[in-house]
């Protein structure tokens, strides 16, 4: 995948969608001038629904990538064909998460976006909130951060829950507000990726910032745990 492809087809994928998503959406932007406009960013944020990864990357200057489960651009037939070039369009990255090194391969994935000077969106959580509150990050944030050295701007998305209730079926309008934080770099940790103090404190200071940004309610424990115990 060369970097024109996917960047010309999220220039058309905006121009066309753009539009009809600010129309359903009516959304409120607010701090976006906080990304920088060159070189390596992290942008780390809560994750309410599927449609977030689609929301977020159309309000941004820069294209964002995040990564994305494999089974969606791997259909059949001219509808997988037409799900594959969309969502790798829009930034996404195809990563099989489900087998015993799903993690590792997206932290790698997200090293090398990084490398390239792009823009990486990573969910801390791992995992869409399964009740509107925010949970405890992974710290895969963490190690992203010390590893490359990429600031790291906290981000918020509010409303889609209400849009988008359960993550299925089509969305219906409502108002939505994306919500970005000041950077934060980590340079004084650096070479310190593989201790766990370390790598707790950086991940909960940026869950502090997500908290802080959404208004939510957090709770010290893993979203998987909390679907499990449901």
């Amino acid at each position: 995948m060369t970097p024109e492809g996917p960047l010309s087809r999220f220039a058309l994928i905006k121009a066309v969608l753009g539009p009809i998503m600010r129309l359903m959406f009516r959304p409120r932007v607010e701090g976006a001038e906080r990304i920088p406009g060159t070189g390596p960013v992290i942008l780390a944020g809560n994750h309410l629904t599927f449609i977030d990864s689609m929301i977020m990357p159309l309000f941004c200057d820069r294209q964002v990538f995040f990564i994305g489960k494999d089974e969606y651009v791997t259909g059949k037939g001219l509808k997988g064909r037409l799900m594959a070039w969309f969502f790798t369009g829009c930034g996404m990255i195809p990563v099989d998460r489900d087998g015993g090194r799903g993690g590792v391969a997206a932290l790698m994935t997200g090293r090398r976006v990084l490398e390239e000077g792009k823009v990486f969106s990573i969910y801390p959580e791992g995992t869409r909130s399964p009740d509107g509150r925010l949970y405890r990050g992974r710290t895969g944030i963490a190690r992203l951060a010390l590893m490359t050295g990429a600031p790291v701007v906290p981000f918020a998305i509010i409303g889609t829950d209400k849009i988008q209730p359960g993550g299925a079926g089509f969305p219906r309008p409502g108002r939505v507000t994306v919500r970005f934080g000041e950077a934060m770099e980590f340079s004084r940790y650096e070479g310190m990726d593989r201790d766990r103090y370390v790598l707790r404190a950086v991940t909960d200071s940026v869950m502090a910032e997500v908290m802080r940004l959404s208004g939510q309610e957090y709770v010290d424990m893993y979203a998987t745990k909390a679907k499990e115990a449901a």
